[in-house]
């Protein structure tokens, strides 16, 4: 087996355990993620926001419901372009933990290729609702607010999905370590 050189994609680590070099890639993952975050961030406050309101005041927010509906399915395609990436959803392993890494490497490349294909498809018929809710014009109950830049938002997510998942692809079959390296179960505590 030949030494690859070490690729300057991948962030290394220094003495002090921070990073000295960061590529191109790494810095888009990192600002998706960040950008789901503030979506996270954006939707606990607006909760918090019409429950404090609402309970305290005796005042409710037009378009409240239609809002939270709209920014909660904004988190959702955001939320499934950060998790997509790491690995860090719901798996079961019954059949993955009882197999050796080479096996344990196929299970992820096959996996991780199914789930671009179902994530790109899925991206394609969001656009559809995109393209849909923009020509039927479609708005909210009380401010009559169009409703298709928020579904553009979450169509955007979804498209930073199947893009952080074609990277991940990608980095599992031809650089292995990029994505941890080595297979191994962390048991749940």
């Amino acid at each position: 087996m030949t030494e690859h050189p070490p690729n300057p994609d991948i962030a290394a680590s220094d003495a002090a355990g921070g990073t000295r070099s960061r590529g191109f890639m790494n810095r888009f993952i990192d600002t998706i993620e960040w950008i789901a975050a503030v979506f996270v961030g954006i939707v606990a406050a607006d909760i918090f926001l019409l429950v404090v309101l609402r309970y305290f005041f005796n005042y409710q927010i037009p378009d409240s419901y239609d809002f939270g509906r709209l920014l909660l399915g904004i988190l959702i395609f955001w939320g499934i372009a950060a998790t997509s990436f790491r690995g860090t959803h719901i798996t079961v392993d019954l059949v993955y933990a009882n197999v050796g890494p080479r096996a344990q490497r196929i299970i992820d490349v096959f996996a991780t290729l199914v789930l671009l294909f179902v994530v790109t498809f899925q991206t394609y018929t969001l656009f559809d609702k995109v393209v849909a809710t923009a020509n039927d014009n479609v708005l909210t109950y009380d401010l009559r607010l169009p409703t298709w830049p928020f579904f553009l938002v979450a169509w955007l997510g979804d498209v930073s999905a199947v893009l952080l998942i074609a990277v991940r692809t990608y980095r599992l079959i031809f650089e292995p370590e990029a994505v941890g390296g080595a297979y191994q179960i962390k048991p749940v505590e």
